[in-house]
Parts: C-alpha cells; sequence; structure tokens
C-alpha cells in the first residue's frame, strides 16, 4: 500500500497531470461562484473533457474541480449575503454579519483556511478508510454488491430531503432510464422502439447536465439583475489566520461530522453543514453571538463542507455507492473505463485510490491559495446576473453533451431531460436519487442476474453480509415511517392544513396540480415499461419487470397521497380577508398560499370561522396584482380579499419563463443542426443577451466575440469536436 501511494505521489509531479489538476481547481472555483452548479455542474461540465484522457489526468482534473467548489462558494454567502450553494447559506449566518462590520478579510480567511483543512483531513479519512475496509470489500460476493447497490439508491431516496415517497418513486425511475439500450446479460435491446440511436443506452453527460445543468438555467434564468449590495473585501487576514489556529478543535470536529455526512448517501453538505453549526452551537459556553459574526460559526460548517466530498468518495469508490451527485458522475467515468469500484479497484487499481487521494489534499491547499489571492475578481464575478451567465452555459453544456457520443440525438435527449428536472425540482421530487439510480442501473443488474444465477431461491439474503445491509436499508424505512404517523396523529404539529405542506423557495409547485400531473405520468410510465418488457426474453426482463412493479406500486401510492392533498386543500378555509392601512410600511406581505399573513410589524388572526378563515394584515395598498401562487389580489380601497383557486398554483409566470428559456434551448439546437455550432452560438448567444438578459449592446458584443474566441480555440487545446451543420456537410 505503501508503495502505491508513494507512486500516486510522484505520478503528480508530471507536468501534464500537475496542469489538469490545476485546470480542476480553477474550473471548480469558478462553478462554485455560481448559484445552482456547484460540484454538480462542475464535474459535469469537464467530463466530457476526459473522453479520449488516460484514467489518471482524467481523476487529477474531477477531483481538483470536485476538492474546491466549496471553497468559493462562501464569497458570495460572505460579501453579498447570497450563498453561492444551499450548504454556504450556513456560513452566511455569521460570515455576512462579520463582513458587514467591516472584517469580510476575518470571515473569508477563516473559511478558507477551514475549507482547506476540512479537504485535507477528509483526505486523510479516505486513505485510513482503504486499509480498513480492504478486508471486508474483499469477502463481497455478488449478493452483497447487489444489495449494496440497492441500499445506495433506497438510501439516497429514504434520507433525502422531502417526501420519501417521491425520493422512491425517483430513484426507480432513475433506474428504468438507465436500462434502455443493450441488456447487460443477454445483448438484447430493451426499450429502444426500434431506435438505433437509443440502442448504445442514454449518455450519461447528457443525462447529468439535463436534469440538473439545464433544469437550473430554465429555473434561474428570469434573474436579470445582479447583487450590487456587495460588502467591502476589508479588514486584515492576519487577523482571521491568527483567530484560526484557537479554533482547531472546531475544525477537527466540523471535518469528521462532515466525512460522515459524506459517508452516509442522501445527506450531502447541506445537511453536512449544519449538523457542523449545531454542533459548534451546543458546544459552545456562550451561544449569545451565533448568528451575528461568530467565528465558530464559520469554522465549523466550513470545515464540513470539504469533508463531506471526501467522505462521498469512501462509500463510492470502496462499495460502488454514490453518495452524491458529482460522486454519481465519478462512479460513471471510471465504468467507462472498466474500473469498477470495489474489489477491483482495491486490488488492480490501488494507485489510482491514492492519486484521488493526494489530488483532493493538494487540490484543497491550491483551492485556499487561490481564493487568498483573487478573492477580489472573484467576487466581481458574483455580481454577474445569471441570466447573462446563462447564454453561455448553454452553448458550453450543450457542446460538452456532444463530446459523449458525437450524435445530436445527444443534444435533444438533454434539453428533453430538461424540461424533467426543471418538473422534478418544481414539484418536490429530489432529482439526486434519479440520477443515482440511472448511474447504478447496469451494476444493479448485472448482480442480480449472478446471483440468481448462483443461488437458488432466495437463499443469498441469509448470507450474513445481506443481512446487515438489509437491515441499514429497512431501519431508515421504518423511521420515515414512524415520523408519518407521528405526523399524522398531530403530536410534532398543531392542526393547521397550512403546515403540512408549506411553501418551497425550491418547489414551488409541489402539492399542486403539476405534482399530481407529475405523480400521474410517472406511475404511467411505469405501466409502459412493464407492458413493454414483457416481450423480452426472460433474463433480459428479470430487473425490469422488479423495477416497473415496484414504481408502479409507489406510483399508486404517490397519486393516493396526492389527491389526498387536493381533497384537503379544496376543503379547509380559502378565504383571506386583509385589511388595509396606509400607514404601514411597503414592505409588509401577504400569503394566501399557506392561510398566514406575514407583515414587517404586526400581524393578528382573526376569527375563524366554518369555511373561512380571516387576517388582519397591516399593509401598503397597491394596485390589483396576480400572485405567483395563482391567488388574486383585488382592491376597492379599503379592503383586499385573496382568494386561492383551486387546488394549489397553477400556471405561474416562473414555469412560463422557465418553458420560454427551453424554447430558446431547441432553437439553439435547430440552428446548430442547420448552420453548425459556431455559426449558431453567434446567433444565439447575442439574441439571447439581448431580449432575454435584456443586457447592454456593448456588454452583448464583448462576450460574444470573447465566448467565440474561446471555443474557437477549444478543438486546438483539448480533445473536442464542434457539431457540424447540414450547410457546412453540403459545402
Amino acid at each position: 500500500m505503501l508503495d502505491s501511494a508513494l507512486a500516486a505521489l510522484a505520478s503528480l509531479s508530471d507536468p501534464s497531470l500537475l496542469l489538469m489538476l490545476l485546470i480542476g481547481v480553477v474550473a471548480g472555483l469558478v462553478m462554485g461562484l455560481i448559484p445552482g452548479l456547484g460540484g454538480t455542474g462542475a464535474v459535469a461540465i469537464l467530463l466530457p473533457i476526459t473522453f479520449g484522457m488516460e484514467p489518471a489526468p482524467a481523476l487529477a482534473l474531477l477531483i481538483g474541480a470536485l476538492a474546491v467548489v466549496h471553497t468559493s462558494d462562501t464569497v458570495s454567502a460572505v460579501l453579498l449575503g447570497a450563498p453561492g450553494s444551499a450548504s454556504a447559506s450556513v456560513t452566511m449566518l455569521d460570515g455576512y454579519s462579520m463582513a458587514r462590520k467591516g472584517q469580510a478579510k476575518r470571515a473569508l480567511s477563516l473559511a478558507f483556511l477551514s475549507s482547506m483543512a476540512g479537504g485535507i483531513i477528509g483526505a486523510v479519512g479516505l486513505t485510513l478508510a482503504i486499509p480498513l475496509a480492504r478486508p471486508l470489500v474483499l469477502s463481497f460476493a455478488s449478493p452483497e454488491l447487489f444489495m449494496l447497490t440497492v441500499l445506495g439508491v433506497a438510501l439516497a431516496a429514504v434520507l433525502s430531503r422531502g417526501n420519501v415517497v417521491k425520493g422512491l418513486i425517483a430513484g426507480l425511475l432513475g433506474l428504468l432510464l438507465g436500462m434502455v439500450g443493450t441488456s447487460p446479460t443477454t445483448a438484447e435491446e430493451r426499450f429502444t422502439f426500434g431506435s438505433l440511436f437509443l440502442g448504445d443506452g442514454l449518455s450519461l453527460v447528457a443525462v447529468a447536465l439535463g436534469i440538473f445543468g439545464l433544469a437550473e438555467i430554465a429555473s434561474r434564468a428570469s434573474q436579470r439583475r445582479g447583487d450590487n449590495q456587495q460588502v467591502k473585501v476589508s479588514g486584515g487576514w492576519g487577523a482571521g489566520i491568527r483567530e484560526w489556529l484557537t479554533h482547531w478543535s472546531q475544525v477537527i470536529r466540523g471535518s469528521l461530522i462532515g466525512i460522515w455526512a459524506g459517508v452516509l448517501p442522501g445527506v450531502g453538505a447541506t445537511a453536512g453543514t449544519w449538523l457542523a453549526y449545531g454542533q459548534a452551537v451546543a458546544t459552545a459556553k456562550d451561544k449569545r453571538k451565533f448568528g451575528k459574526g461568530d467565528p465558530r460559526g464559520i469554522v465549523g460548517p466550513e470545515s464540513a463542507n470539504n469533508s463531506v466530498e471526501a467522505g462521498d468518495l469512501i462509500p463510492t469508490l470502496l462499495f460502488g455507492i454514490p453518495g452524491g451527485v458529482p460522486s454519481a458522475m465519478l462512479l460513471g467515468m471510471l465504468l467507462t473505463y472498466g474500473i469498477q469500484p470495489g474489489p477491483s479497484i482495491i486490488t488492480d487499481h490501488l494507485d489510482l485510490m491514492y492519486l484521488i487521494v493526494w489530488s483532493f489534499a493538494i487540490a484543497s491547499v491550491l483551492g485556499a491559495l487561490f481564493c487568498f489571492l483573487t478573492v477580489r475578481p472573484l467576487s466581481s464575478l458574483t455580481k454577474v446576473p445569471f441570466a447573462v451567465l446563462a447564454a453561455g452555459l448553454v452553448a458550453i453544456m450543450l457542446l460538452g453533451s456532444y463530446q459523449d457520443g458525437g450524435q445530436m440525438g445527444d443534444l435533444w435527449v438533454m434539453v428533453l431531460l430538461g424540461v424533467v428536472g426543471w418538473v422534478l425540482k418544481s414539484t418536490g421530487f429530489p432529482r439526486a436519487p434519479f440520477l443515482i439510480g440511472f448511474v447504478l442501473a447496469i451494476p444493479l443488474e448485472r448482480y442480480y442476474f449472478l446471483t440468481d444465477s448462483l443461488y437458488d431461491g432466495f437463499e443469498w439474503m441469509l448470507r450474513p453480509g445481506t443481512m446487515v445491509f438489509l437491515a441499514i436499508l429497512v431501519v431508515p424505512i421504518l423511521w420515515n415511517i414512524f415520523k408519518w404517523m407521528r405526523a399524522h396523529r398531530h403530536l410534532d404539529r398543531d392542526d393547521d392544513p397550512g403546515e403540512e405542506n408549506p411553501i418551497d423557495a425550491e418547489s414551488p409547485l409541489k402539492s399542486s396540480r403539476w405534482s399530481l400531473g407529475t405523480a400521474i405520468v410517472i406511475t404511467t410510465i411505469f405501466a409502459i415499461s412493464l407492458l413493454a418488457s414483457a416481450t423480452f426474453s426472460p433474463e433480459a426482463r428479470l430487473v425490469p419487470q422488479l423495477i416497473g412493479w415496484a414504481g408502479l406500486l409507489i406510483g399508486f401510492v404517490l397519486t393516493t397521497q396526492e389527491l389526498l392533498v387536493r381533497r384537503r386543500s379544496l376543503h379547509p378555509p380559502a378565504l383571506v380577508t386583509a385589511t388595509a392601512d396606509a400607514s404601514a410600511p411597503a414592505m409588509a406581505t401577504t400569503s394566501a398560499y399557506t392561510g398566514s399573513a406575514n407583515t414587517g410589524t404586526s400581524a393578528a388572526i382573526g376569527s375563524t370561522a366554518s369555511s373561512t378563515k380571516s387576517y388582519n394584515v397591516t399593509t401598503q395598498p397597491s394596485a390589483p396584482r396576480r400572485t405567483s401562487d395563482g391567488s388574486t389580489v383585488l382592491q376597492d380601497g379599503t379592503t383586499k380579499r385573496l382568494r386561492r383557486k383551486g387546488y394549489g398554483p397553477g400556471w405561474t409566470d416562473e414555469a412560463s419563463f422557465a418553458f420560454r428559456t427551453f424554447l430558446w434551448m431547441c432553437g439553439f439546437l435547430v440552428l446548430t443542426g442547420v448552420v453548425g455550432y459556431m455559426a449558431a452560438v453567434m446567433i444565439f448567444v447575442p439574441s439571447f443577451l439581448l431580449i432575454v438578459a435584456r443586457a447592454k449592446t456593448k456588454t452583448v458584443i464583448i462576450y460574444t466575440a470573447v465566448l467565440w474566441i474561446v471555443l474557437l480555440a477549444l478543438p486546438s487545446l483539448l480533445p473536442i469536436d464542434l457539431p457540424p451543420g447540414l450547410l457546412g456537410r453540403w459545402i
């Protein structure tokens, strides 16, 4: 093992390998600043570049980006109070407060050093896990490996935030999508419907960039304004560095919590950072300063967010269970190289394991160093409106998807899955189980086929390892059932119909006709899959039929849940009366969706009748308007009446903008197919910037010129092909 570790470290002295690591670090720092992208966007965009590379430089590139995305997302959280990712929102509590006091450099130095230390400690944890887990991993046979793949999908669904049933059906839908193409057991084509394009299956890059990348762009492209409320980068770096040394215990505790959160599939960086913040508050003697600029509120979470990614690599590499979306894509890349996680990678590719460890540790140090040196230009990037960034991101993501198979069909699949990803996100379906299921579909089927062939009946379930994994799978499910029963007995919440489905900023269409329609469509897909798989050979239909029946059953449960929510939403109080007061501040707001009213000064609950709840709200008179949740606000001079019509929000402004954005993407693909990629970029990018982003003419000219030059130079620097058009072929 020591020889492999030293050989991996020596390989990083190769200039080409070190260059790939540096490119990954820079890309990860930039992606970390863009809201909604983070590690998922960084890995998905860089993954196509690795095609044609050897495994070592490809891993160095991806690990370099993955190790530092949580280092740079702190910049916008501290300076703008607008976190670049959900996990950075914890740092914002104390970091932004500290920056507003003129101590921005102190807050940033605490954050950068803690992220660096968390990455190094995470790499140490991964190093220690290799010899400790090696005997266990080498003892696994096909039943244990099959249960591990099931465990990876199920835990990602059960432990993810939100509705567990939605998480399970999203994971099953990903498994079903992963089985499109040739069966790994019989070489028989499945779910291709006669299409040669689908015979090779769907591209991992197209699926990942569609479900996460394009869906996120469609959700945020309406943001036409940047945040100019930036705090100046003032104070001294030295004060923060000296103070960080006094909080070494918080660094260690936060890093260990992050590693544990990464090991558990579906928990992720957001939950890990909040757990670290919670332990920092719980172990502090004086808790009054938390949220007001306490350094412990920065050190603990920032140590956790980088170590989470290292902890995530432990189950991914040793057991083949990705804990999050970036590690799922990394696992997919390893499989394309023929590197099988688990016993195979330990026995045959131990040097690559240690290359990952060294790359993660070195990238963590380089990321912190770069952030110290470039914090001012990085902070200026956070002020760019997302709509402006979206034009270039769409062009780059579609180019990246083309690199996998070199087919325009991958780009259309990517846009279609972008629509699917937007619907899943908006209706409260977790997307991480979907992608994890897609990546694990083929390994799951291969291991189940071997298990079914080697063992009689369910004899394999009596193996000790299988029983342990089964217990690990059942415990979280039972816990969620217990929580559901408590909720329906009203033991942990008041009897208020609005509390059951509160507004979620990330899922504005949850518990609506959109959510019901999505549940019905997904259930129908599983029913169709059962009919289609009935024509396959017995070996080829074995796993698809299992997934189809499980998806159909859970789909019925989910549809029933949505119908019950609809029934409750149509009968409880729907009328809210608000009395206007001209003396109230303009910031007062009223929400009819949750059956509650909030104002900047006061809100008093009035009388409740059999079918009407009234709220007296102090608010500023305004013109009649239609709110985003479907409520109508009318004004007769003294009184407003708000009524929610039907079942949840209908066709909202956000939905209209998202679908218009997807139409822009389709137009870009049509242009690419006709005139070629570079010509399409010259038409699409300036048009999008002028019409959608409403950017200034000077900005449009400079932006388009720089992007065009970069894209033109890429094929000479990297193994990248540009999609040709019909005109180019004819000429």
